[in-house]
């Protein structure tokens, strides 16, 4: 176990002074000597003590320095992250504006909600709403396109029949004067229906609707076969010949 350090300076004091006591020298001047080795090897003691309680100051700047640049790397990635949550937000939100500018029935608000802000669900339905109108106004169109279509391919025919008829005229301009008058023709077609009227008188019962019905049906199947209206027609046209000539 060490000495204290007063115990080992008295000792040395000792010892300095039997040593040079015998000699006749100034014991008084040794002792100062040996005192001030004694306080030099005290300071020296508590100078590496010190030294050796205090931290290494390196060590601690080069720690320092390594959570300064993990924090500095977590708060820029947190910048980065949150950037790109706000510019996915604007570009959502840009969206949702767009579509409340090119819908119309997004302008149209009711009366009742005409002071709120329409939400990103009812934005959406009515979003989808008009898509579903487009569609079926362009199934309408493209309908009646084909219908303007057909329409003027059935012009284009009567206007070729027209033009024939024309130019056959043009080419027998003689063959007018022989046509036959309206008279004539109002004869025949009375001829005609006077005809099928009277089968039809013959077979047709209105006692009910229901029974009128079926006698209708039955007497078309009966009297307007092709065969019976051929000779009807022939029979008229007949008539009338022999009343003309």
């Amino acid at each position: 176990m060490a000495e204290p350090p007063g115990a080992a300076a008295e000792d040395a004091w000792g010892k300095v002074d039997a040593a040079y006591g015998d000699n006749g020298l100034d014991s008084a001047l040794f002792m100062e000597n040996a005192r001030k080795s004694s306080i030099v090897s005290r300071a020296n003691s508590i100078g590496s003590t010190s030294a050796s309680s205090v931290p290494n100051t390196d060590d601690e700047d080069s720690d320092y320095q390594q959570e300064s640049y993990k924090e500095s790397y977590k708060d820029k990635r947190r910048r980065a992250h949150t950037q790109a949550e706000q510019k996915r937000r604007d570009a959502i939100k840009k969206g949702y504006n767009d579509l409340q500018a090119i819908v119309p029935t997004c302008e149209q608000q009711d009366f009742s909600i005409s002071s709120q802000k329409l939400s990103k669900a009812i934005v959406l339905q009515k979003t989808i709403d008009y898509i579903q109108f487009l569609h079926k106004e362009k199934k309408k169109q493209e309908e009646e396109v084909s219908t303007l279509r057909k329409d003027v391919m059935a012009l284009k025919i009567m206007k070729v029949n027209y033009e024939q008829i024309v130019k056959a005229h043009q080419d027998n301009p003689n063959e007018g004067k022989n046509q036959i008058s309206d008279e004539v023709k109002f004869n025949v077609f009375q001829g005609i229906m006077d005809s099928l009227f009277q089968s039809f008188n013959a077979s047709i019962s209105v006692t009910s609707f229901q029974e009128l019905s079926a006698c209708v049906f039955s007497w078309i199947e009966e009297h307007c076969k092709p065969q019976t209206l051929r000779d009807v027609v022939i029979g008229v046209l007949h008539k009338v010949k022999s009343q003309l000539y």
